[in-house]
């Protein structure tokens, strides 16, 4: 019981965090490693719970993502391929390996957001704004997330969200929801291998989808109130300290 409610408690905040930022791993997977669970097993079972995150944050960004449709299903398609190449390649090499690459890829996202700070976002629903070659560069970035996504996962929120900002005349608002989105649909995806893979500890994933699907519902609600300046800064200085934070862990 006391388990299940600091799982619980745990899913509320990843979801919440995740839903608005993309950084439930600061939260989350560390909880499950204090609970005993391995780090590869708690990086799957993280994904799998993170399914309800976006659930809950879909429903609560239908606005956004139906004036976007079309770069909806783009987006999902690249990021889609990315996870399968990405967890395949999981069941094959563990990711310990990659952790130590993980920090500076976080720090990467932190600055690009800060980056898209003081970069002024378009109309929300983006036409052909983008095109050319800007859209190829775009594409395989978009790409080489979801195999990370796929692979590891740690904060993918936050670097699909940093290309989004920088790569589109978006509003936070709509990056934030293509990025909610992208990020479930990848997890399912994942999660189907993970399943035949590697070990799912799916008693843990009840308590902590629970949490994350009302995280997820709050965090758009959140965002739609916020100053976007505001958010995509702080959300850059976060990025920094969760570097900060898988530098510790890959390195000492």
């Amino acid at each position: 019981m006391i388990t299940s409610l600091i799982l619980l408690l745990a899913g509320l905040g990843g979801g919440l965090v995740s839903s608005m930022a993309g950084m439930a791993s600061l939260i989350t997977y560390p909880v499950l490693i204090a609970l005993g669970v391995p780090p590869v097993s708690a990086n799957v079972t993280n994904s799998a719970a993170m399914i309800f995150t976006g659930v809950g944050a879909g429903l609560s960004s239908a606005q956004e993502l139906r004036a976007n449709r079309r770069l909806m299903v783009t987006v999902t398609s690249y990021t889609i391929i990315g996870s399968i190449i990405g967890a395949l390649i999981l069941a094959i090499a563990p990711a310990a390996t990659f952790a130590k690459v993980v920090p500076f890829l976080i720090a990467l996202a932190g600055g690009l957001m800060l980056y898209s700070a003081w970069h002024q976002p378009g109309q929300a629903t983006v036409t052909n704004a983008v095109t050319g070659w800007r859209v190829v560069v775009r594409n395989l970035f978009i790409g080489l997330v979801g195999v990370y996504l796929g692979y590891f996962g740690a904060a993918a929120g936050i670097v699909m969200l940093a290309i989004l900002s920088v790569s589109l005349p978006l509003t936070f608002g709509v990056a934030n929801a293509l990025k909610n989105f992208t990020t479930f649909a990848a997890n399912i995806v994942s999660l189907v291998i993970y399943a035949f893979t590697t070990n799912v500890y799916w008693l843990m994933v009840v308590p902590l989808g629970v949490g994350m699907f009302i995280g997820g519902m709050l965090g758009p609600m959140i965002v739609r109130r916020l100053p976007q300046r505001a958010i995509r800064i702080t959300i850059g200085i976060a990025a920094f300290g969760l570097a900060g934070y898988f530098f510790v862990t890959a390195y000492f």
